[in-house]
C-alpha cells in the first residue's frame, strides 16, 4: 500500500539527517541562540532579500498559525479565511482556543478576493460584533491553486484600505514558488504581505516553519508568544540546522519541483484517460474526479484522501506527491488507471 494521503509521510532528506547526527554531541546555546539558528535566518534574510525581518523557526504549522495569530489581535478581533483553510477545517479550533473568532467565505478555489474580504468588513460595522482585523490566506492553497502576484497585490492594496493584517500560511510555499504558473517570488510576498511561513515540514525537512514578520509592528516582545505557547525548543538547534541545510544552496526548490514534478506525470495521465479535475493545481496536489469503480480498485494498492461527493457515480480524490515520491510508483499508479 503506497501513501498518496500527504507530503510528509517520510521522514527527511538524506543530507538533513546527515547533518543532524554530524552534529549530535556539539554542545550548543539553546532556544534558538546557536549559530546554526543564526546561519540559516541569514540566509533566509538573503533569500528573501530584506535584512530587516524578524524569523522565527517553529516545529509545525499548527503552532505558527496560532501563535501569530494569537499574537497579533487583540482580543475583540478576527481572522478572515477561505472556508477550505486550514485554520478553519484543520486545526481543531486552535484559533478560536486563543479567543479569536475564525470568519469563513465560500470560495471557488480556495482563494480569498478583494470582494470577499470587503463584504466581510462592511457586515462587521460596530462594536457588537467582533472586529475583522487579519486576512489569513495559503500559498499554495488547500485545492492546490496558487495566487498570482497581481492577485496578491489585489489583497495587499485591500487590506491596507481596510487595516487590516495580511498573513501567508506557506506550509507548502516551496510547491508554490516552483510551480510552472507561478510569478512570485520570495522577496515579493515578503513586500506584500505582514508575515508569512516558509515550510519545511511538508518539503524535505524532519520537521520546521520558518516565520517571517515583515511588519514592524507586530515584532515586538514576540518570543515571549512563542514561549508562552509551548513552541521555543529548548534544542533550537535541530531547527536552524535543518534551515541551513535547506537554503545554503538550491535543495528546498530542487525538493519541491520534484513534488510538483510526480504530481504532474499523474495530471498528465489523468487528462489522457479523459477525467476531469475539481481545480486547476499545477502543484503537488491534485484532485482527479474518478468514478467510484476506479477508486474503488486503486484503493486496493494506493491510500489517498476523498476530497469531495460528486454524485452518486464520482468523487473527487486528493493526490499528494512529496519531495521523495518516487517515479516507478507514479508510473505504476499510471498503469492501474486503466479499468
Amino acid at each position: 500500500m503506497y501513501s498518496f494521503k500527504n507530503d510528509y509521510s517520510e521522514g527527511a532528506h538524506s543530507r538533513i539527517l546527515n547533518a543532524l547526527v554530524e552534529t549530535n554531541l556539539e554542545q550548543t546555546d539553546g532556544y534558538g541562540t546557536d549559530q546554526y539558528t543564526e546561519r540559516s535566518v541569514n540566509l533566509l534574510k538573503k533569500k528573501i532579500d530584506r535584512e530587516e525581518v524578524d524569523i522565527h523557526l517553529l516545529v509545525g504549522g499548527t503552532q505558527v498559525n496560532l501563535t501569530a495569530i494569537s499574537a497579533f489581535l487583540r482580543p475583540h478581533q478576527a481572522a478572515i479565511g477561505a472556508d477550505t483553510s486550514h485554520i478553519n477545517c484543520h486545526e481543531t479550533g486552535a484559533i478560536e482556543a486563543t479567543g479569536h473568532k475564525v470568519i469563513t467565505m465560500r470560495t471557488k478555489d480556495g482563494k480569498l478576493t478583494p470582494n470577499l474580504i470587503q463584504n466581510v468588513v462592511d457586515s462587521h460595522s460596530d462594536e457588537h460584533m467582533v472586529q475583522p482585523k487579519l486576512v489569513y490566506i495559503s500559498n499554495s492553497t488547500e485545492l492546490g491553486t496558487l495566487y498570482t502576484k497581481a492577485e496578491l497585490i489585489d489583497l495587499h492594496d485591500c487590506c491596507k484600505r481596510n487595516k487590516l493584517l495580511l498573513y501567508l500560511d506557506g506550509a507548502r510555499l516551496g510547491a508554490a514558488l516552483v510551480a510552472e504558473e507561478n510569478d512570485l517570488t520570495l522577496a515579493d510576498i515578503a513586500k506584500l504581505v505582514d508575515a508569512f511561513y516558509i515550510g519545511g515540514t511538508k518539503n524535505g525537512a524532519l520537521f520546521g516553519e520558518a516565520l517571517v514578520i515583515c511588519n514592524d509592528e507586530l515584532k515586538e516582545d514576540f518570543r515571549y508568544f512563542i514561549k508562552q505557547k509551548g513552541g521555543l525548543l529548548a534544542k533550537g538547534r535541530l531547527l536552524g540546522i535543518q534551515f541551513e541545510e535547506l537554503f545554503k544552496d538550491d535543495l528546498y526548490f530542487e525538493l519541491a519541483k520534484h513534488a510538483n514534478k510526480m504530481a504532474l506525470m499523474l495530471k498528465g495521465a489523468i487528462v489522457n484517460e479523459g477525467y476531469k479535475f475539481l481545480t486547476e493545481s499545477f502543484t503537488n496536489q491534485q484532485f482527479p474526479i474518478f468514478p467510484n469503480n476506479l477508486i474503488e480498485k486503486l484503493s486496493e494498492k494506493y491510500s489517498f484522501n476523498i476530497e469531495r461527493v460528486i454524485d452518486s457515480n464520482y468523487t473527487a480524490i486528493r493526490l499528494v506527491t512529496s519531495w521523495a515520491t518516487k517515479e516507478e510508483i507514479v508510473l505504476e499508479f499510471i498503469e492501474d488507471l486503466h479499468l
